[in-house]
């Protein structure tokens, strides 16, 4: 049985019936045609998997990126199975702003509209015009544009209606060249003026020093999901905690950082076997060796369950758990 330690960022001893490496379309379909049970992976930067999968693990490895530039914008269509935060690279390289404050996020282009992947006040979904994929329903190729897509927090239809149904084989970018820097969001409030280079080196500098390198510690970055609740429930809360910080999603809606609320309740540090709450970073567990999927799911649906009785907040994983037959939830 192959070994998918090297294939999640998270890096547990676990293993499939077979592991099936696709760069085309036509080696997808070759793969599907021969297994009725898989689960399809990017770099795995996102998924923990549990236990042992029954079934094929396919990779995708869909590579190539293309651009056109016009007055008023820059085009980019970018294989799935591109890394992230070379395309970030790449990208301000060649002069094209946008996806700066993006930066260092661990995954493929492909995982990025399923999770619609945010950080430092910028979400992807901002500049994805649309997405390419194979309906594996009738093996078609189709392309879904940016205002089907369902792009909410960390949310898009690729988790809901299309989920198990597609895989994505292109993402197309669109990045206005009159984009101005976003810079309202923790500490790049700080810079002074800064270009998209500035914006882009203070990230990689903050996201160093905040977060574990998974090559060095495993870990699949930001554990759970930051909370949304409504304002009735924040304005409660903050008569108990009037320190809690949080964010305005819309006049009914606020959102508040996971972190805060797991280190209010002194996680940080805390291990449950080998598996560790980041001492610098609580949104982060981590795998000090030799965890074990158990572990994991211990240590969560602990932090979890306090956050529930504390704050009347339930968490949600950002990672997807995945265990002997599939997805699971906590």
């Amino acid at each position: 049985m192959p070994g998918l330690r090297s294939y999640h960022s998270f890096h547990l001893s676990s293993s499939c019936d077979s592991l099936f490496v696709f760069e085309d379309v036509a080696q997808l379909q070759t793969a599907l045609d021969n297994t009725s049970h898989y689960y399809l992976l990017g770099e795995g930067s996102n998924t923990l998997f549990t236990e042992d999968f029954t079934g094929t693990v396919l990779v995708n490895r869909i590579k190539g990126i293309s651009t056109n530039v016009t007055e008023t914008a820059v085009s980019l269509q970018v294989g799935a199975g591109e890394n992230w935060h070379e395309l970030v690279t790449f990208a301000l390289k060649q002069g094209y702003h946008g996806l700066e404050n993006l930066a260092l996020i661990p995954g493929s282009v492909g995982a990025c509209p399923i999770q619609n992947i945010g950080a430092y006040g910028v979400e992807v979904a901002n500049f994805i015009e649309s997405v390419d994929y194979i309906d594996l329903a009738t093996f078609t190729q189709k392309r879904i544009a940016h205002d089907q897509c369902q792009f909410g927090y960390r949310d898009s239809i690729f988790k809901h209606t299309l989920a198990g149904k597609v895989v994505i084989t292109q993402v197309n970018f669109k990045l206005p060249k009159n984009y101005k820097p976003v810079t309202t969001y923790g500490e790049l409030a700080v810079l002074n003026q800064p270009n998209a280079q500035d914006i882009y080196n203070e990230v990689i500098r903050v996201r160093r020093k905040k977060l574990p390198d998974p090559a060095v510690l495993g870990n699949a970055g930001s554990f759970f999901k930051n909370p949304v609740i409504g304002l009735e429930q924040y304005q409660k809360l903050l008569s108990t905690h009037a320190e809690m910080p949080a964010y305005k999603v819309d006049k009914h809606h606020m959102k508040i950082p996971a972190a805060w609320l797991i280190d209010k309740l002194g996680f940080k540090g805390k291990t449950v076997g080998e598996v560790r709450c980041h001492p610098t970073q609580p949104l982060v567990l981590t795998n000090l060796g030799h965890a074990s999927g158990e572990q994991v799911i211990q240590l969560a649906r602990q932090i979890i369950d306090s956050v529930e009785q504390q704050f009347a907040i339930t968490l949600e994983p950002e990672v997807r758990l995945v265990a002997k037959h599939g997805l699971i939830t906590l």
